[in-house]
């Protein structure tokens, strides 16, 4: 068992319950026979606060378990769309409901799309959370050439933008080509450097990759600086946490302050 931040809410919240419910049904008709004889038992600190504390740990558990998680940014591998401070909202039940910790889906309520922007266990290291854009949904053929892709021998359709004019963190991306990219309904901004460096592909060979079933291909929309599956391969569906959807603060590390403008941004 991974003792991350869900585990831990999840033993608070069967320790405080337990706590509670024991003393309900073992201490507390006690306590209340001898109140009634005037011997009153004052309740114990540790079922004070377990009662206090249960009912909240269990909102907060229920809340980032089955609807929403707030994320944070700590790179710049999904810029433009995502910067590094920015804090973001995931659904967490877009994709299906599972069980925290264990995390086993119990209810299906969809399929993730080409396009969809998603936080994931890092495949290589489950306790690390990365967020990068599905471009390659289960069969399909991955190509990547002259950083351009290539979904089943079709290159998808850009647009150019000019040049990216970053502020804040965002300068030093300032001068890389801007395109606007087209995956299927979903047409978003992407940063591509024309002379940058190029580490080799060890996932995505020229023949192209093939999205295993069950799986699915990610990349960064930073594209010439994205740790993603060119380099690891595609996500297992059972890694996936929720479709980010809206940025809801930003903190600039560079500036020292936060991005109004930013806020409240939907994720496309």
């Amino acid at each position: 068992m991974q003792f991350d931040f869900p585990t831990i809410l999840v033993l608070a919240a069967a320790i405080t319950g337990l706590i509670w419910a024991v003393d309900a049904l073992l201490f507390a008709p006690r306590r209340r026979a001898r109140a009634e004889e005037g011997r009153g038992v004052k309740e114990p600190v540790l079922v004070e606060y377990a009662r206090s504390f249960f009912p909240i740990i269990l909102i907060v558990l229920l809340l980032r378990s089955f609807l929403v998680e707030p994320f944070r940014i700590p790179s710049g591998s999904m810029m433009p769309t995502l910067r590094d401070g920015d804090f973001i909202l995931v659904n967490k039940f877009t994709y299906g409901i599972r069980l925290p910790v264990v995390n086993t889906k119990v209810i299906d309520m969809g399929d993730p799309q080409r396009g969809d922007v998603v936080v994931f266990r890092y495949p290589e290291n489950p306790t690390v959370d990365y967020i990068k854009r599905i471009v390659g949904l289960p069969g399909d053929r991955i190509e990547y050439r002259d950083k351009r892709l290539f979904i089943n021998g079709e290159p998808i359709a850009y647009e150019e933008q000019g040049l990216y004019r970053g502020s804040g963190v965002g300068v030093s991306m300032s001068g890389a080509q801007l395109l606007t990219e087209q995956l299927d309904s979903a047409n978003h901004s992407i940063l591509v450097e024309r002379n940058g460096y190029r580490r080799p592909y060890s996932c995505l060979p020229d023949e192209g990759y093939t999205v295993r079933e069950g799986h699915y291909f990610v990349m960064g929309d930073n594209r010439d600086n994205s740790n993603d599956s060119r380099f690891w391969c595609d996500v297992p569906d059972e890694n996936l946490v929720g479709k980010a959807f809206m940025i809801w603060m930003n903190w600039d590390p560079v500036d020292g302050g936060p991005v109004w403008g930013r806020i409240g941004d939907r994720i496309n």
